[in-house]
């Protein structure tokens, strides 16, 4: 510690000398100390004495005890405490002498190197002069490396406990903000929020960080609300896992983060205007913080989807628009797709002559090295906005459909409004016109004179079934009378075994056939019109994958359904012509394209399909289905979502176990950024998305990479080769063997 205790104090006169007005010159006390000091006799040098050194006159210790040098920011703090309070402590120094003993006029600082510094570092910020006298106290008695150690060893750093709340009390008593607490004390404005929110922690939790049961890192996790009730709930709840981010979690359940999707939809400008209030983690990456009231936030939600919907309604004249934060995909509707619209001679001219000119614009300045002109580029603009546009109306809905249909206000993933239009509700629906036959038939149902259904298991007084009785006008006979439902279903039966012998035996109608059973249950929502017992059914994905539907590979798989969509005959009952009327690969791209629909290989709590996920690896596997394509490990898709064990595996497994152990000892969210970026481009895949290739498929690679390897031209291949060639190109897998076609 500073020696300050004062000896003996050296008095010294000095000659007052007095200056005339013509050659005054203005100085500061500390230059005439100096100059004064400089012009007397060297004092009678006495150990504990306290004195005034000019800066330029002290120097280092080398008998220091302290060989690691100090921190930036600790002299940063050092400078920051001097200017605004001075020098709370003394130097202790001793005088230095050269080789023979003789003094030399500097001093060697034994303690107190770092105000040293931190005097220096204020001399290069021009806040003082290289002379500036220093308070200093001499100390010749005790031994240099042994009281420099002792001023490192001999004490007790405040606990970080009090200093949080010490920061606190600076800003409520002294009403001192973040930016002046900073300046105060060397550090950064954000370090003195944090230790701000630090100390603003329930006082019970502070005390249980005192009393070593609860980590800083856990505090820091408690600062993330100021709600005291709260972070005591939270507290008792926690079992023998208290790992911070289960802390932040359980703490912002009811908070909604900034990075959601709602508030991306609504702004934090907009949310708060309306009274939220954002809380912010100062301590980790909380993109943007966490709102704190979900209600106001969903009101917000919809408020906005319903001026949107408003716009809507009224711009393109639908029946109804309702507005859902999440798209209701069980609403049963059937859906109308746009169709092809034919142009008006005007727009088709009106077309053509923006795509004239803008070919034309093109053409003149795609060589030419400078930027366009203000007016040019503006040019290319309108005339793309008005190809667009024109374009756009080449598809649209049938205005009878506008009438009777509606449409879906949701939001998206992304924060982005998502609109589905065309959906009929059955009351909306075109009624069918009813046909009834002489017996009474009303499309296919038999009814009585007062119009009411007979159902079929009804019988006469006697038990005998009512259908199956001839009445004595049928028995005298009447060609245009219908025949009775039993021999109808007797006949039916016959008509369709001979039908399902027949068309086992044409694969090409088959393919008619099914496809049109698929088509129509997928293009016409609750049309019976198959004949085909086949039900597709598609489960929806974005109940188990949030954002599924933002997704690239989800808007191919929209876009083509509803290329699919906008050929399909207006009248369901034109759609076996219109499949047996395309070519053969239509037919089975159509086909194909209505099976994918069906696939169904999720893994649910609930449900145990063993065989039928095996079933599904096999399809895979068969399709060489390559997830690189459609997916990224990223923190969000994956990193951010599995423990620390799991990332490392990752690491340790696409990149080696260097890298693996370079992020080893990092906390979880900076591990999952790291490993992000260390797969990047690895093409590396959880297990659950791998495809496993067929010894073909293998074989096939190793042809790959070794044709690749080896420089060479290729030689005709001989009889032998080629016979063995024909040979590996097939592979047997699971009993059915495939050919690979040769290129």
């Amino acid at each position: 510690m500073a020696r300050t205790q004062k000896k003996a104090v050296t008095v010294v006169t000095a000659e007052v000398v007095e200056v005339t007005a013509a050659n005054a010159e203005i100085r500061s006390i500390g230059e005439a100390v100096v100059d004064v000091v400089a012009a007397l006799p060297a004092p009678e040098v006495i150990s504990g004495a306290e004195l005034f050194v000019p800066l330029d006159k002290l120097r280092k210790s080398p008998r220091n005890a302290r060989k690691t040098p100090h921190s930036e920011a600790h002299i940063e703090a050092l400078a920051a405490s001097i200017a605004a309070k001075g020098m709370l402590q003394n130097l202790v120094v001793e005088p230095e002498a050269d080789a023979v003993g003789e003094p030399t006029g500097f001093y060697l600082v034994t303690v107190g190197e770092g105000r040293r510094l931190a005097h220096l570092l204020r001399v290069k910020r021009k806040q003082i002069r290289k002379t500036e006298v220093i308070r200093c106290v001499l100390d010749t008695a005790n031994d240099p490396q042994e009281i420099s150690l002792d001023e490192n060893v001999t004490r007790e750093a405040m606990h970080p406990a009090d200093q949080f709340e010490a920061f606190r009390e600076l800003a409520e008593h002294r009403g001192w903000g973040a930016e002046e607490i900073a300046a105060r004390f060397g550090v950064t404005a954000h370090v003195v929020k944090q230790r701000m929110r630090l100390g603003a922690v329930n006082p019970k939790l502070m005390q249980v960080y005192r009393d070593g049961d609860l980590t800083l890192d856990q505090l820091m996790a408690f600062a993330v609300t100021d709600d005291h009730e709260r972070q005591e709930q939270v507290y008792a709840g926690l079992s023998y896992n208290r790992e911070p981010w289960i802390i932040r979690r359980d703490l912002t359940r009811t908070h909604v983060q900034a990075n959601d999707r709602k508030a991306i939809f609504v702004g934090p400008d907009n949310y708060t205007e309306a009274g939220g209030s954002i809380i912010r983690d100062l301590f980790t990456e909380d993109r943007g913080g966490y709102f704190d009231d979900p209600a106001l936030l969903d009101q917000l939600v919809i408020a906005k989807l319903e001026s949107i919907a408003a716009d809507l309604k009224e711009a393109e004249g639908w029946k109804w628009v309702e507005v859902f934060i999440d798209f209701p995909h069980a609403h049963g509707l059937r859906r109308a797709y746009p169709q092809t619209v034919e142009l008006s001679e005007e727009d088709e001219a009106a077309y053509a002559a923006a795509r004239q000119e803008f070919d034309d614009l093109t053409a003149e300045w795609e060589n030419s090295d400078d930027d366009l002109p203000p007016d040019v580029d503006k040019r290319f603009a309108e005339l793309k906005a008005e190809i667009e546009r024109i374009d756009a109306m080449r598809e649209g809905h049938d205005p009878d459909d506008i009438s009777r249909g509606g449409v879906f206000v949701t939001l998206n993933h992304d924060g982005t409004a998502r609109i589905e239009r065309g959906f009929i509700r059955p009351e909306d629906e075109k009624p069918e016109p009813e046909q009834v036959d002489a017996a009474g038939v009303i499309n296919g149902v038999r009814v009585d004179e007062d119009g009411e259904v007979i159902e079929d298991d009804e019988r006469d007084e006697v038990g005998n079934h009512v259908s199956g009785l001839a009445s004595q006008e049928e028995e005298d006979g009447d060609a245009g009378q219908p025949l009775t439902d039993l021999l109808t279903r007797d006949l039916t039966a016959q008509r369709t075994l001979g039908l399902r012998l027949a068309l086992g035996e044409q694969p090409d109608i088959a393919l008619i056939a099914v496809t049109h059973a698929l088509a129509s249950q997928t293009f016409y929502r609750s049309v019976d019109a198959h004949a085909l017992e086949i039900r597709p059914t598609s489960p929806h994905l974005c109940g188990h994958a949030d954002g599924i539907e933002d997704t690239a590979a989800a808007k191919m798989l929209a876009d083509r359904h509803a290329g699919w969509a906008a050929d399909m005959p207006q009248n369901v009952g034109e759609l076996w012509d219109f499949i047996a009327g395309l070519d053969q690969v239509s037919v089975m791209t159509l086909f194909a394209h209505c099976a994918s629909l069906t696939v169904n290989a999720l893994k649910l709590p609930s449900e145990q399909r063993p065989r039928a996920q095996r079933t599904a690896d096999k399809l895979a596997t068969a399709l060489v289905l390559d997830m690189n394509q459609h997916w990224t490990p990223t923190v969000q898709t994956y990193f951010g979502r599995v423990t620390k064990a799991h990332i490392l595996a990752a690491v340790r497994e696409a990149v080696g176990d260097e890298a693996a152990d370079r992020i080893a000892a990092m906390k979880k969210q900076p591990m999952a950024e790291a490993a992000e970026q260390l797969l990047a481009g690895t093409e590396w895949l959880p297990p659950l998305l791998r495809t496993e290739r067929t010894r073909s498929q293998k074989a096939a690679d190793a042809v790959v990479e070794t044709s690749e390897a080896v420089d060479l031209e290729p030689e005709a291949p001989t009889s032998d080769t080629a016979d063995y060639s024909v040979e590996e190109s097939c592979a047997e897998v699971d009993g059915a063997t495939f050919h690979i076609a040769a290129e």
